[in-house]
């Protein structure tokens, strides 16, 4: 049987690429420049609990631009692997959570229980670790209007959202592409590390090397959500059977 959303994906993509090239949409795009920093910043928040550091804080600014606070003391790992897999989880977890809700979307249970789980992971970093304006504000905002969509119980509208998100979300990781390749910034008056030059100063290479591995791997995942997606489902789900 073809699938019933085979287009859907291609047709949210082709509104999502028009949101951030045309011109006049920056209010339109300024609440998913915030969503891709929480994704960026919780990448970083997540890892570090992963890797047995704390997370002890984020905070988002309404240049678009964030910052997690966390303590690696605790790490299992050796203090230099545990500050790399932190790194490079801020800057591969957009891609992996958009990975994951794109992947979702095939199966209605699936897309169900994935918009449910993003929200919860909403209202607990709400609630733990976000501590500025601006994050709290776009945070309650897309809580307000998930839990708002699931309230319609449309299975439709529900894959759409999913999907959006999912797209948004790995968008969102192409979009700091000149991030990726940044040794260095100023911020706040004074001289910061970029992930890239962070995972390199704790393994080897230089930060454009990893900035190239990122992207690989980004492209990867994005890859295989989308074959996923596209993938039919097995005859095997069609079969009906009759008890005599």
């Amino acid at each position: 049987m073809k699938k019933q959303f085979d287009y859907t994906i291609i047709i949210i993509a082709i509104v999502v690429i028009a949101i951030w090239q045309l011109p006049y949409l920056g209010w339109v795009q300024y609440p998913f420049i915030l969503l891709g920093t929480w994704f960026h910043e919780m990448g970083h928040g997540l890892t570090a609990l992963i890797v047995g550091g704390t997370f002890e804080y984020l905070e988002i600014y309404e240049n678009g631009g964030g910052v997690a606070y966390l303590n690696m003391g605790g790490s299992y790992l050796p203090h230099s692997i545990a500050q790399a897999c932190t790194a490079a989880g801020g800057l591969l977890g957009p891609v992996v959570t958009g990975g994951i809700l794109i992947a979702s979307a095939k199966h209605h249970k699936s897309s169900m229980i994935v918009l449910r789980a993003l929200i919860a992971l909403m209202i607990l970093s709400l609630l733990l670790w976000v501590r500025s304006f601006w994050g709290v504000a776009v945070l309650s905002g897309y809580i307000a209007v998930l839990i708002g969509i699931t309230l319609i119980k449309s299975r439709k509208l529900e894959v759409i959202t999913i999907l959006f998100l999912g797209l948004q979300s790995v968008l969102s990781t192409y979009l700091q592409l000149d991030y990726l390749f940044t040794k260095q910034f100023e911020r706040n008056g004074g001289i910061q590390i970029s992930d890239t030059q962070a995972i390199a100063m704790n393994t080897f290479g230089v930060y454009w090397l990893w900035a190239v591995v990122i992207i690989v791997i980004s492209g990867y995942l994005l890859w295989k959500s989308f074959k996923f997606y596209f993938t039919p489902t097995s005859g095997f789900n069609s079969l009906r059977y009759r008890s005599k």
